[in-house]
């Protein structure tokens, strides 16, 4: 018995002095990142230092987990992710092995960094790099490793690796990462087919205007200004998710805003520019085609992400010159007041915005493909590696889905335009102080805005931080209605009343005190769509009805020109 015994830990004893090197590894690493970096003076990582109870602790717990993983038959091994669920994985040793201890690692990495003493834009830095460490290094990620890619292997006699690495050649080719088979869609064909036409365009847009479903509309029109960072069929993907559609249905002569995909010729571009040139020219085309340009003419408008931003900035432009167009005003995950920015925080100090704006800040394009990935890697599992385990290791085309068909139809922007947005919104928050920035050549007071205004927040999203979008009820001083959505910043927008999906919450009292979660508080749970909230709200400010109109546009001034989408949605970046 004391010779198994003895022979047992003979056995373990080489793997526990490799924990332990593999520990005092780890430490050196982060202890080192603690120091700051001397030789890079353009950015360097803030100093901080390791709570040395913290590490005890943590080295305690890593060694005695391990050491039961160790000692546990593959059996035992549960693993709660879902990258490693299936039969193939537990019942292959190694695989699962190797699984088990990933996680223990990925564990312990994350303890270290919220064991460290710093501030927490450092902490929330060091948690992110982590992060995308776990999600690149997990064995799942490679076919040595992976159970279920060799298991396919195996039963396709090859044929998986081969296919993998055609997709593979084919996303090399066509630059990104597929999501989903793009041969599937079309714009025009079968996404963005809500029937309209083009009414007006220059250099930064196309409006369109949607044809009638009802014979009466409202005689005050709704304005649609999407995020010019992506594409406007966010919201007109399908017919029976298309929010361009509902709005159409429910009675509104509705106009959207298509932004141009930049190219060289818009390089100098400004957020000025975006502002007057669009925002501003779009208010005033719709007033006029709508004959709401006279006197105490009003539209509805509507904004969304940083198309919010962008017709919120508009407005307040428009009130400093004594204009007040807007009867209402929709925010959908918008943020005004970017005190809370959420993961994108981390990417955003001093130096970044410097090195931006020396890199395109007096001319050039920031690639949409930059801005795709870097939105994908905030949540990398599911966005990028999940695809590139399925894509690549298993030799699977992704299905087709509107969704990600559209999230890969990426977007360029102006180099000056965004410099400006980044270093007077995300960096320096000046469009929630008044009067601290000039634009178009008037300062901009939010509060001038006279409006009520509808503010939509999504729960889980990680771009607009519900945080975020509440900090808009603070800021403007209309009539306010604050709702908050169930999912993300896209899931929860699109979540069309039919599917009877997910839930939303509404505070019945009607008030907005200074936080969310004070608001939330006081909420009630709804079961479906906040879209059916939204559309009784919206016709309370569209006014009467009037016969809707038989032609597009106005006389020859604003012609039907081609039919919606229109081609500038069309331009691939």
């Amino acid at each position: 018995m004391k010779q198994e015994h003895a022979t047992a830990a003979d056995t373990f004893a080489p793997f526990q002095e490799a924990l332990t090197q593999g520990w005092s590894k780890a430490l050196e690493s982060f202890q080192s990142l603690g120091k700051g970096n001397r030789h890079d003076k353009s950015w360097e990582m803030p100093k901080f230092s390791l709570s040395t109870e913290k590490l005890q602790e943590l080295q305690q717990q890593y060694l005695s987990e391990a050491t039961e993983l160790w000692r546990q038959d593959v059996a035992h091994r549960a693993i709660g992710d879902k990258r490693f669920a299936g039969d193939a994985w537990s019942n292959n040793p190694v695989s699962s092995f190797a699984a088990a201890v990933y996680l223990l690692n990925a564990r312990t990495l994350l303890g270290m960094a919220e064991a460290v003493e710093a501030d927490e834009k450092t902490r929330s830095r060091l948690r992110f790099a982590v992060e995308q460490w776990m999600a690149a290094s997990s064995p799942s990620n490679y076919l040595a490793f992976n159970a279920e890619a060799q298991k396919k292997a195996l039963e396709t006699q090859g044929e998986s690796i081969a296919k993998g690495i055609q997709n593979l050649l084919h996303d090399v080719q066509q630059g990104h990462l597929s999501m989903t088979d793009e041969s599937a869609f079309e714009v025009g064909r079968n996404v963005g087919t809500t029937e309209g036409a083009v009414v007006f365009e220059n250099d930064l847009f196309q409006l369109l205007e949607y044809k009638p479903l009802t014979a009466k509309v409202y005689e005050r029109p709704l304005l649609l200004v999407p995020p010019c960072i992506n594409k406007f069929y966010i919201l007109d993907l399908q017919p029976e998710n298309s929010l361009i559609r509902y709005a159409v249905e429910q009675g509104h002569r509705v106009f959207v805003v298509s932004w141009r995909n930049p190219d060289s010729s818009m390089a100098q571009y400004t957020w000025d520019q975006y502002i007057e040139d669009a925002a501003i020219k779009a208010i005033h085309v719709t007033q006029e085609i709508s004959g709401q340009n006279t006197k105490g003419g009003k539209i509805d408008t509507l904004g969304f992400c940083v198309g919010g931003t962008i017709l919120t900035t508009a407005l307040a432009v428009l009130a400093a010159r004594g204009e007040q167009p807007a009867s209402s005003v929709t925010l959908l995950t918008t943020l005004l007041d970017f005190t809370d920015t959420g993961v994108l925080d981390i990417f955003i100090d001093e130096a970044f915005v410097q090195f931006r704006e020396m890199q395109m800040g007096k001319g050039g394009l920031l690639k949409g493909g930059e801005l795709a990935s870097t939105f994908s890697f905030l949540r990398p599992n599911d966005l990028v590696w999940n695809y590139v385990v399925g894509n690549y290791l298993k030799g699977e085309t992704p299905p087709p889905f509107d969704l990600l068909y559209w999230n890969s139809d990426a977007t360029n922007l102006p180099g000056p335009m965004y410099c400006w947005y980044l270093r007077n919104t995300y960096h320096e928050n000046k469009l929630a102080e008044p009067g601290a920035l000039t634009v178009a050549g008037e300062q901009v007071d939010l509060r001038k805005i006279e409006a009520p205004v509808y503010i939509y927040g999504s729960r889980e999203d990680h771009i607009v931080p519900i945080g975020g979008a509440y900090a808009s009820t603070q800021l403007l001083t209309g009539k306010k209605r604050f709702v908050m959505g169930a999912s993300g910043h896209i899931a929860g927008v699109i979540n069309p009343p039919v599917k009877k999906k997910r839930s939303h919450w509404i505070r019945d009292d009607g008030k907005l005190p200074k936080t969310q979660e004070e608001w939330l508080d006081g909420a009630t749970e709804h079961p479906g769509s906040w879209w059916t909230d939204w559309s009784n709200w919206l016709k309370m400010h569209a006014g009467k009805q009037i016969a809707a109109p038989k032609t597009y546009g106005k006389g020859s001034a604003y012609k039907a020109s081609e039919p919606a989408p229109g081609r500038f949605v069309k331009a691939r970046a």
